[in-house]
């Protein structure tokens, strides 16, 4: 139970670091609403909760927390924007980019039409992540550089989505299509030492992956509008100011994050160290 427990608030740490980039970009358009800023944080919570009764990762340990935190963040991401973009019924004429599927650009107004591509988006996702925990199995040696290599897959896929949203309307950028695989990389080439598990590993690179780009794009360019409200006019500017008041927390999160990252590569060392000299003796 204290696992539970351990994983829960990592989970809740999740999804409040995911609310709190929505809140800040979406405010000023949307409003707020305690519902809508809460949810992440509640499935956040539930799936840490979920994932440390069933998965055999010490949520208390500084290299356990870390990966759990980037494994928690691409489920609740994956779970809200198949939510939103298959089932949800909503006017997007409030969106520069539909933001429910679409094709070409035109969203798509039958809702089981919807459901259906969004059960093939799941599949598509839980295949990749079957392909990957069948390479780690099948795989009688696995270099550093294959696991990140393999690690990039579900950054591949937010990748074509993206694209698929967005080009019809953009145009297509090849920068920000490889954006996402190349940050997955980097990520994963980190995190690669903090757990063993390839399937894991990917997970935890692509959830890292979101949450840096999404860092990147609301609070270093604040004053620009997200793709979604390009061109569309500010209908709460009182937003402006208060979701200010949401940059602590987010700071707060990413350098328990960084500090947790920190310490489990600094704890491995010394079992590393310790395997080489077993290896060599």
């Amino acid at each position: 139970m204290i696992n539970v427990l351990a994983a829960a608030c990592i989970g809740l740490l999740s999804g409040l670091h995911a609310a709190c980039w929505g809140m800040y970009k979406d405010a000023p358009h949307e409003g707020f609403s305690l519902r809508t800023y809460s949810r992440s944080a509640v499935l956040g919570l539930t799936i840490g909760a979920v994932l440390g009764l069933v998965l055999p990762v010490d949520a208390g340990a500084a290299s356990g927390a870390a990966v759990l935190f980037g494994v928690i963040y691409a489920i609740e991401r994956a779970l809200a924007e198949l939510y939103k973009t298959f089932f949800r019924q909503q006017d997007q004429s409030r969106y520069t980019i539909p933001m429910q599927f679409a094709l070409l650009g035109v969203p798509v107004e039958d809702r089981l039409t919807r459901g259906l591509f969004g059960m093939a988006y799941l599949g598509v996702m839980l295949g990749m992540l079957a392909l990957v925990y069948g390479y780690q199995h099948a795989a009688a040696a696995q270099s550093i550089y294959g696991r990140v290599l393999v690690a990039a897959a579900g950054a591949w896929i937010s990748a074509f989505g993206g694209a698929w949203k967005d080009a019809p309307i953009e145009g297509f950028q090849i920068l920000k299509f490889f954006r996402s695989p190349l940050i997955a990389m980097s990520w994963a080439l980190v995190l690669a030492y903090l757990t063993p598990d390839l399937v894991l590993l990917t997970l935890a690179a692509t959830g890292y992956t979101i949450a840096s780009t999404e860092t990147y794009k609301t609070f270093f360019w604040p004053s620009r509008p997200r793709g979604k409200f390009a061109g569309k006019p500010v209908h709460f500017p009182a937003m402006l100011r208060i979701r200010q008041r949401v940059v602590p927390l987010y700071v707060a999160i990413w350098l328990t994050v960084i500090v947790a990252i920190a310490v489990g590569l600094h704890n491995v060392q010394p079992v590393r160290a310790e395997a080489a000299e077993l290896a060599h003796g």
